[in-house]
């Protein structure tokens, strides 16, 4: 398959600019100097930066000085840290993946969609000037299927705007159901040599969301060891997270413990479609929350990195720090250094 050079390992600055209260204390001081120079000595070759569209707008539309000057400084420290960069606009006016945003009208509303590439061209201006060291991501986690074919047209119209201004920035895009790697398939043809399809993958959602109070219908108590036959995560998604059923379904009928084998079945369609396509394929977040223990997070990393490794996938971990999955926060400590080797 074909890979993405320069953005094979990688990690979240989730919490950041994104999902946060917007105070000068947290956007000035969550994420410093000395983070970066820190991942930088990970081995990793890029990080993801999330971005709030209010970071960089105000309410009147009008672009934040201060929001722009923020990104800057990391893309800056980036490059003296010998890191790429994905610039991914982690929400945007009328949509937010978080349904507790009640963002709504960017799938139907043309003011929401023109916002959308009035704000992308702007950020093609102020930073396409950096290269193969930068790339762009449209927006975080489309959620429902419906909203597919209004996606699509969203997105070429974009991708058009953008390359007025950046011809070769890579561009990365995914697709509905949280940008599942189900939904690989239903991505538009690549429309230039440029385009980078991206999925998302936190499954068994039952194991790396165990006792997450933001995913409805998960007891806050509710606790699971990796080590378990596909049958008892089976069981436990039907009982507690239905809707989820569907993204196991390609690895139903293994009958033994979860491993290597999990993550190939899940993956197989959208590296089969990625190399038709001649497109890279880029997991763009994966984790496991800080409830789960943390030698079974170390067994979850090994078991999908060696499908990202055999397959030349790209990805970035979620997330540096907080966000109930940071790789530096305290539950970490035992297993750190084997995740940041896996990385």
């Amino acid at each position: 398959m074909k890979k993405w050079s320069g953005f094979e390992k990688g990690i979240n600055l989730g919490g950041w600019l994104s999902q946060c209260d917007y105070s000068r204390e947290r956007l000035e001081h969550f994420i410093e100097e000395e983070d970066i120079k820190r991942l930088g000595s990970w081995g990793l070759d890029h990080l993801r930066l999330p971005v709030d569209y209010n970071v960089l707008r105000t309410d009147d539309g009008d672009f934040r000085e201060e929001g722009f000057r923020c990104v800057k400084r990391a893309v800056e420290w980036c490059r003296k840290y010998g890191l790429n960069i994905i610039l991914d606009l982690h929400k945007t006016a009328g949509y937010s993946f978080d349904k507790d945003e009640q963002e709504s009208g960017f799938f139907v509303e043309e003011s929401c969609q023109e916002y959308f590439y009035t704000l992308w061209e702007e950020i093609a201006r102020r930073f396409s000037g950096y290269g193969d060291h930068i790339a762009f991501e449209l927006l975080n986690e489309v959620t429902e299927e419906k909203t597919m074919d209004a996606w699509k047209r969203i997105s070429g119209e974009c991708i058009r705007r953008i390359r007025v201004i950046a011809p070769t920035t890579k561009i990365l895009i995914g697709g509905y159901w949280n940008n599942s790697v189900a939904a690989v398939k239903a991505l538009p043809l690549p429309v230039d040599e440029n385009i980078v399809y991206n999925f998302h993958c936190y499954e068994p959602l039952i194991f790396t969301h165990q006792g997450a109070g933001w995913v409805d219908t998960m007891p806050a108590d509710y606790r699971m060891s990796f080590d378990n036959d596909m049958s008892v995560f089976l069981d436990n998604t039907k009982k507690y997270l239905p809707d989820n059923m569907i993204l196991l379904e390609p690895a139903k009928d293994i009958d033994h413990a979860l491993d290597q084998e999990f993550f190939e079945k899940l993956f197989a369609e959208a590296i089969a479609v990625a190399e038709e396509r001649d497109v890279p394929l880029y997991c763009g977040e994966y984790g496991v929350i800080d409830l789960a223990s943390s030698e079974d997070t170390v067994k979850w990393y090994q078991s999908i990195h060696a499908v990202f490794e055999k397959y030349h996938i790209g990805r970035a971990a979620w997330n540096y720090k907080e966000m109930n999955f940071g790789i530096i926060d305290h539950h970490m400590d035992p297993v750190r250094k084997e995740v940041i080797r896996l990385l």
